[in-house]
Order: structure tokens, then C-alpha cells, then sequence
């Protein structure tokens, strides 16, 4: 006789999957809300979010003066200074070899477009000249046509570069606060919570601080190896506009994996259309051995586990950010996922129940022994 379904039990299993899906979706709608109201203050939110990756940064430093008898003041001001300092360097660095190598790369630029033209030309494709004007044409056409929208397309390009600026300054003022004041959040946090969760979240919080220091800290020391090595090979190569590509790597490293591959298609193409396809396959292949270095032997052992997250999981949550957020996505993808990866770490620590220690011979002897 074939088995048949036990009433009580199906009836029990859909109860528990109706329970189940019902708390999925109470979860899903209050994630859907938080996102939306996160989405609604993004104007605040986002310059937290560089203020306290900035922290996390220039922290060691400014702890390090404070424990030397600085006051808390003072240390906050001149990290601060310097990281200004700093930043206004960098950015002075790139911008005055684009400006003075600029001629260079486009008329490198333009014989690269002749190569192209040539090679058209020739067989297997044997696209006469005529063909290629005609789609020159076209596409000056499309060009006038579209005037408007490229006016408008600048406005929106000032008005970004305009909330840029406010957003920086925004989150130097953050900087210095969470410098001066950090250290005395979790005893106000604690006292502003009641019960368990004046013991809960204060631990979260410091948990997901450490894990996005380790985070900030390991890809910036990454990405100062990476853009030093490739720039040294870009360097020998003579390719053009060493510095800004090897700042570009450097920036590149807080996007993992993603950034490394966008940074070296730049570094590859200006090598291409500079140097010739012989370089260019040489700045491959440098750019393959520094990533393989990376990823195999350097940031293992400097993150050691900090991060707690896969390779695979870094990969997919980088590519889902980037498809919901754009840069932004990108950028905050894996110390989001991280910070996830904590509290849900805590929870299974609370949730978990300790393991049970087996049974010496004398507990079993005494309880055999007891009527």
C-alpha cells in the first residue's frame, strides 16, 4: 500500500511555511521603507557615510597624538590640516601632468584613430573612405541635433560638481567631529538605551567600527602597493601620464576586484594608444602579476580575515551595488555587506545556544548508580 500524507503534519508544515513567508515579507517591507527614508535623507547621509570612512582612515593617527597628551581638540585640527594638505596635493599632482602631457595624448589619440582608419580599410573589412565620412558625417549630425540636451547635460554636470564641493567640506566638518568626540559616543549611546540594548548595540557598534577600519585601512594600504608597482612599470615603459594613472589605481583599490579591472582597461588603453600594442601587452601583463600578488599574497595577509567575507561575496555584492547605486554602490557595497556580516555574526551568538560537554565516566557512573 503506497504512503499517504499525514493530515496533522501537512497542516503543521503549511502553517509553519505561512509564519515563515509572512515574517520574509514584514522584513522585505521594513527594508523597503528603511531604503526609501535612506534614499529620501541621502543629502545627510552620504556625507556620514565619507566623514566616518575618512575616520576610520585618519584615525590611528590622531589617536596616537591624543595618547602622547595632545587634547582632543588639537589632534582632531591638525589630522584634519594635514589630510587637507594632503588631498590638495594629490589633486594638484594629477592635475598639473594631465595639463602639461595633454597635447601629447591627443595627438597620440589621433594617430591611434588613423591606425584604426587604415586598418579598416584593408582587408577583411575593406571599409572604403567613403563609408567612413558618410558615418563621420552622421555622427557630427547626431551631435548638433542633440545641442540641447548637451546643454543641459552641462548644467547637470556643474550642479554635480557644485554638490561635490558642499559634500567634501561637509564631510571634513564630520571628520573632525567624530576625531575630537568619537571616543565618547558608545558611553552616550549605553545611556541612552534601555535593558539588553544598552549592552547589544554599543558591541555591534564597536564590532562595525573595527571591521570598517580594517576595511578603509587594508584597501588603502593595497592600493598604495598596487598604484606604486604599476606606476613603476608604467615608468619604465615611458608611458604618458604615470601619476594620474597610478592615483587612478590607488582610488581604484576601495572598489575590489571591480576597480583593479577598471583602473588597468584605462592604464592598457592609454599604453595602446601612446606606446603601440607592444607596451600594451607588457602593461597587461604587469597589471596581471601585481593583481595576482594582490589578491593571493598581499591582501590576505594584511586584512587577515578581518572582513570575514568570500571572494565571491565581494564579487556579487560589488555588481549588485554598482547595478542599484551606480559608483556609489560600488564604493559602499563590501563595508555594507561587512557591517551585515556582523550583526548577523552577533545574532548567531545570541541565538546559539553553548555546546554541551560530554559526560565524564563518573557523571555516567553516578547516574547509573541513582535509583
Amino acid at each position: 500500500m503506497p504512503p499517504t500524507f499525514d493530515a496533522a503534519k501537512t497542516l503543521a508544515a503549511l502553517r509553519s511555511s505561512a509564519r515563515i513567508s509572512l515574517n520574509l515579507l514584514l522584513v522585505l517591507a521594513m527594508t523597503t521603507v528603511s531604503l526609501w527614508l535612506l534614499g529620501r535623507m541621502w543629502s545627510i547621509v552620504w556625507p556620514l557615510v565619507i566623514g566616518l570612512l575618512l575616520t576610520t582612515l585618519t584615525w590611528p593617527l590622531a589617536h596616537f597624538l591624543r595618547r602622547n597628551g595632545w587634547p582632543p581638540a588639537l589632534a582632531a585640527s591638525t589630522v584634519t590640516v594635514l589630510f587637507l594638505l594632503v588631498a590638495t596635493g594629490v589633486v594638484a599632482l594629477i592635475a598639473v601632468p594631465v595639463a602639461s602631457q595633454s597635447g601629447e595624448l591627443t595627438d597620440g589619440v589621433v594617430a591611434g584613430i588613423h591606425k584604426v582608419r587604415e586598418w579598416a580599410a584593408g582587408p577583411p573589412l575593406n571599409i572604403g573612405d567613403d563609408e567612413i565620412t558618410q558615418a563621420s558625417d552622421a555622427a557630427i549630425a547626431r551631435l548638433q541635433s542633440s545641442a540641447g540636451s548637451m546643454v543641459a547635460t552641462v548644467v547637470t554636470a556643474v550642479n554635480t560638481v557644485v554638490n561635490g564641493l558642499v559634500t567634501a567640506v561637509l564631510a571634513l566638518f564630520l571628520m573632525f567631529f567624530f576625531l575630537k568626540d568619537g571616543p565618547r559616543f558608545l558611553p552616550w549611546l549605553t545611556r541612552q538605551l534601555p535593558g539588553r540594548l544598552a549592552t547589544d548595540v554599543p558591541i555591534v557598534v564597536a564590532r562595525g567600527w573595527n571591521t570598517l577600519g580594517v576595511f578603509v585601512r587594508s584597501q588603502a594600504l593595497v592600493g598604495l602597493l598596487d598604484a606604486v608597482f604599476i606606476g613603476l612599470g608604467l615608468w619604465i615603459l615611458g608611458v604618458p601620464l604615470v601619476l594620474p594613472l597610478a592615483v587612478l589605481t590607488f582610488v581604484s583599490a576601495f572598489v575590489p576586484i571591480v576597480g583593479a579591472l577598471f583602473a588597468g582597461l584605462v592604464a592598457v588603453l592609454i599604453a595602446l594608444v601612446s606606446n603601440g600594442p607592444a607596451d600594451a601587452l607588457i602593461v597587461l601583463a604587469i597589471i596581471v602579476v601585481v593583481q595576482q600578488v594582490e589578491g593571493n599574497v598581499l591582501q590576505p595577509m594584511i586584512q587577515s580575515r578581518g572582513l570575514g567575507l568570500h571572494a565571491a561575496v565581494v564579487l556579487l555584492v560589488v555588481t549588485l551595488g554598482g547595478s542599484l547605486a551606480g559608483i556609489v554602490g560600488s564604493l559602499l557595497a563590501v563595508p555594507v555587506a561587512a557591517l551585515v556580516a556582523v550583526v548577523w555574526n552577533y545574532l548567531r551568538e545570541q541565538l546559539s545556544e553553548p555546546p554541551q560537554e560530554p559526560a565524564t565516566d563518573e557523571q555516567q557512573t553516578g547516574a547509573a548508580a541513582t535509583p
